[in-house]
């Protein structure tokens, strides 16, 4: 049970994160150093009791690569979809409801997006936190927390810049981004999930 509590918080303060710092007035330009800062911090703060995944794409890579039992794969998805809710709902008391913003070069650049960075999430989760080569390294929660504020910068204008299955909620419910997208969202991120496990597999020798 302590796992999804550290699940849970860590995920509600990503996604709150995110709806403070991107629904206007927000941060600007320095919302996605806020979003990656705010991961950061989770992760070294729960990395030590469940992994620190905040992420259900995350939780899928994990297991792929035998570092997540099968038995908490869906308790952590409903902790982190849960929490993706409750920082949603509790926006509505600080924001205005945000503005769902048209994808810029369609549907195939944004789904491109998601799968790409979510890929390069995973894949820095899975070797800076998972590989024998950096075990008990002192920088891993710094390396993901990069991974996604890199990503923000690099394609946030193009897909929303989720790479996470909970934001996608959460912006969804905040009225950033449509449900009508929210499918591109599950499949660009679970699919670079698994294109990186996969690929982590395959060069890491000793897993």
């Amino acid at each position: 049970m302590k796992k999804y509590l550290v699940e849970f918080i860590g995920t509600f303060f990503l996604v709150f994160t995110v709806g403070s710092t991107v629904i206007p007035p927000g941060a600007g330009a320095l919302a996605p150093l806020a979003i990656g800062a705010a991961l950061m911090v989770m992760v070294f703060a729960g990395g030590h009791i469940s992994g620190g995944h905040f992420n259900p794409a995350v939780t899928l890579g994990v297991w792929m690569r035998g570092a997540c039992p099968t038995r908490d794969v869906l308790p952590y998805w409903l902790a982190q979809l849960a929490a993706a809710f409750v920082a949603a709902w509790l926006m509505q008391f600080f924001k205005e409801p945000g503005s769902a913003h048209v994808l810029p070069i369609g549907i195939k650049g944004a789904l491109l997006a998601e799968l790409l960075f979510t890929y390069a999430l995973v894949w820095v989760v899975l070797n800076t936190a998972t590989a024998k080569g950096t075990l008990d390294n002192s920088f891993y929660g710094l390396a993901i927390g990069m991974t996604v504020m890199t990503g923000a910068y690099a394609v946030g204008g193009i897909s929303g810049g989720a790479f996470n299955p909970a934001v996608a909620t959460g912006i969804s419910l905040m009225g950033l981004s449509s449900w009508s997208n929210f499918w591109l969202f599950l499949v660009g991120e679970f699919g670079g999930a698994a294109a990186a496990a996969l690929t982590f597999r395959l060069v890491n020798s000793e897993v």
